[in-house]
């Protein structure tokens, strides 16, 4: 489960926004917490499974609910 405060509305955001604050949201996770991350950024799709590889962690889920995409990120 995935507490309030581990869920990223970054909505409305457009790139380089939605990955550099998943980022520095990441930065201050223990490992093993999870992330949901909200975005409508088209480019989001490719860019934050791009951050996820290059950082290390693990996209666990990536969908899109309506026009939002939504990703499941486990730090």
């Amino acid at each position: 489960m995935v507490e309030d405060s581990n869920i990223l509305d970054l909505r409305g955001l457009n790139c380089p926004l939605p990955v550099m604050k998943t980022r520095k949201h990441l930065k201050r996770m223990a490992k093993g917490e999870q992330l949901v991350v909200k975005a409508t950024d088209p480019m989001s799709a490719i860019d934050i499974p791009h951050m996820c590889q290059q950082d290390g962690h693990v996209l666990i889920e990536n969908k899109m609910v309506g026009d939002v995409r939504q990703f499941k990120i486990e730090c």
